[in-house]
């Protein structure tokens, strides 16, 4: 696997929302191989990343994944993760074949409610030192 950060797949997330950064930590609990890399979209990487996918204003309430030169957002980028870690969690990627138009609306609801629900840090969760390789800025 190449050491270039850029060349693993990348999770853009809230670095102050309390349900992406434990969705962070399940990722990395369920990726024995280290796949993805991580930047919170409040992060000058994420910006620049952005901005080489002409994405330049993405909404704080997406998760986004880069991987293999393409950009997902909402529940789609949520499907392609889980379908990268370790089962029983991979076998919820089967959920792709749902239409956008169903998934994203429910998707969308949790992201409007989410700091409500979970709450919300004062600032960008700091990684373990065994995860630190892992994130981007």
């Amino acid at each position: 696997m190449s050491q270039n950060p850029l060349d693993h797949p990348i999770i853009l997330f809230d670095g102050v929302c309390n349900l992406c950064n434990q969705w962070v930590q399940f990722v990395i609990k369920r990726d024995p191989r280290a796949l993805f890399r991580f930047a919170s979209l409040q992060s000058d990487t994420a910006g620049t990343l952005l901005r080489q996918h002409n994405y330049e204003y993405p909404p704080l309430q997406s998760a986004i994944l880069l991987m293999n030169g393409n950009l997902y957002t909402e529940s789609t980028a949520i499907l392609h993760i889980v379908h990268q870690l370790r089962e029983p969690i991979q076998l919820t990627g089967c959920f792709r074949v749902v239409p956008t138009f169903i998934r994203n609306p429910l998707y969308r609801f949790i992201a409007r409610n989410r700091y409500k629900w979970f709450g919300k840090q004062t600032s960008c969760m700091l990684p373990t030192p065994e995860t630190k390789m892992r994130f981007l800025d």
